[in-house]
């Protein structure tokens, strides 16, 4: 009976250098739950080709978008927290800090960049939401300080791009007082006429919200995106009602007056280069004494 057995061949296989590689090459959108093709979304600026849904930019690939060319030059890149409270939860502050830089190559949650739109110099603050959920220390309110001070010496406009949960727990009363910090300098720019536009992006949350995301002279945000200072769970246990559905979206917020325009982020070079323009950011202006 052996001649009716059939022998079996191994299977081959083919060389390294000759196999089809497809290990991250594709992506699924978080709303849609589409397969996306990732050179395609990157092409699209990550917004999802099937349903628009924004996804989240790293900081430096925001940077790279806003300023022409994608060149400018970033300041303050050697600041970094000597954790004061000598933080520990489940893991120590200073791991997570040094983990956060190992992800994302920088030393805290916000790059600040200086370059040109549409051939017109700016200062565009935009923060990380990989760097510890984008959260604000000494270090994201002593550089987005700076970035003003910059703005106010140079006679330059800002912008500043948020994505972050809010104030960092592990800094404590340091954290927090980066909102009157940052606030006070907002103020600054302000007697020296040059605008400031914040671009709210998903999630904008907490003492981020509650300070300058939300001082713009305008204050556009992305599609879709989260904005809130706490969480809907919260709001609800301390006043006792049943918050209205997305009433935290950017699309709520906008109805009810809380955000001046919802910009796709397809747009929002070109959005920025001209309102800047109409605003006279680029005009020449002095301080009022």
């Amino acid at each position: 009976m052996t001649w009716f057995r059939r022998e079996k061949k191994p299977l081959e296989t083919a060389p390294a250098d000759k196999r089809v590689q497809t290990e991250g090459l594709w992506t699924k959108c978080e709303a849609c739950k589409k397969i996306l093709w990732k050179k395609d979304l990157e092409q699209n600026l990550l917004c999802c080709p099937k349903c628009n849904h924004h996804l989240k930019m790293s900081s430096q690939s925001r940077l790279a978008m806003l300023f022409d060319d994608g060149k400018y030059v970033e300041h303050d890149t050697g600041l970094s927290s000597p954790d004061p409270l000598e933080f520990v939860d489940r893991k120590a502050y200073r791991d997570r800090l040094a983990s956060a830089e190992k992800v994302t190559g920088i030393k805290d949650a916000v790059r600040v960049g200086e370059g040109k739109i549409a051939g017109k110099p700016l200062i565009i603050c935009a923060m990380e939401f990989q760097f510890i959920g984008g959260s604000m220390g000494a270090v994201v309110g002593e550089k987005i300080a700076r970035a003003i001070d910059r703005c106010i010496q140079s006679k330059l406009p800002l912008v500043i791009v948020s994505c972050s949960g809010g104030a960092r727990m592990m800094e404590g009363a340091i954290s927090l007082m980066q909102l009157a910090k940052i606030s006070a300098s907002l103020a600054r720019l302000e007697e020296v006429r040059k605008p400031y536009i914040s671009v709210l992006t998903n999630p904008t949350t907490g003492g981020t919200t509650a300070s300058f995301a939300m001082l713009g002279d305008l204050n556009i945000a992305e599609p879709g995106a989260l904005i809130g200072f706490a969480g809907p769970r919260v709001i609800e246990q301390t006043i006792h009602q049943k918050l209205p559905e997305g009433f935290q979206t950017a699309e709520f917020l906008l109805a009810h007056g809380m955000l001046d325009a919802i910009v796709p982020r397809t747009e929002l070079k070109d959005y920025l280069a001209k309102t800047l323009d109409y605003m006279g950011a680029w005009n020449l202006t002095e301080a009022p004494k």
